[in-house]
């Protein structure tokens, strides 16, 4: 009978050490996925930014040693953030394309770019974030402005020889809902 005493307390302790293994490996697997939400530089992953330089190279990877994969030649225009390596971002633009770019070529300037399902559509700039208040502007594809404000449906767009007010949803470096003070 002491025989099976020892061998019960054995696979006791052994099931023990396995449920407290697998609690650690979740506590573990829940402060990775906590710090996917930020990072190298402590602000959240995805984010948007602008392009500081007029001249930014695009990297195939996070370092010189990469070969430039594309070049940017217009400052100002958003990209989003999707990953963080040292002082390297990896950035997407609205066409899709990713790349790393040093981080002293980013602002966090917050701008977007007029999205629309057609080239050939315009975008309606509002003097109030009303569908129904004056039309003061329409913007063609492509268009970048200043962000100043978004209420998570219309964003304060300003630039050159606009202001007012554009639905969310037909820009590019905004989220979705996401309201900007």
């Amino acid at each position: 009978m002491a025989w099976r005493s020892d061998k019960s307390m054995i696979a006791r302790a052994r099931a023990q050490a396995t449920i407290a293994a697998l609690f650690a490996l979740m506590l573990g697997a829940a402060a990775a996925q906590a710090g996917n939400d930020a990072g190298a530089s402590g602000l959240p992953i995805p984010r948007f930014v602008s392009l500081k330089a007029d001249r930014v190279n695009v990297r195939r990877g996070p370092d010189k040693d990469h070969d430039v994969a594309w070049i940017y030649t217009h400052g100002g225009w958003p990209v989003e953030i999707t990953a963080e390596f040292e002082n390297w971002r990896r950035i997407r633009d609205s066409d899709g394309s990713e790349g790393w770019v040093y981080h002293s070529l980013l602002s966090g300037k917050r701008t977007a770019a007029v999205q629309l399902k057609s080239k050939t559509d315009l975008a309606p700039v509002h003097a109030r974030p009303d569908a129904q208040s004056a039309v003061t502007a329409r913007l063609e594809q492509g268009v970048v402005g200043t962000v100043k404000r978004c209420t998570g449906t219309w964003c304060r767009l300003a630039g050159d020889g606009f202001d007012g007010w554009i639905e969310q949803d037909k820009l590019w470096g905004v989220y979705p809902g996401e309201k900007i003070e």
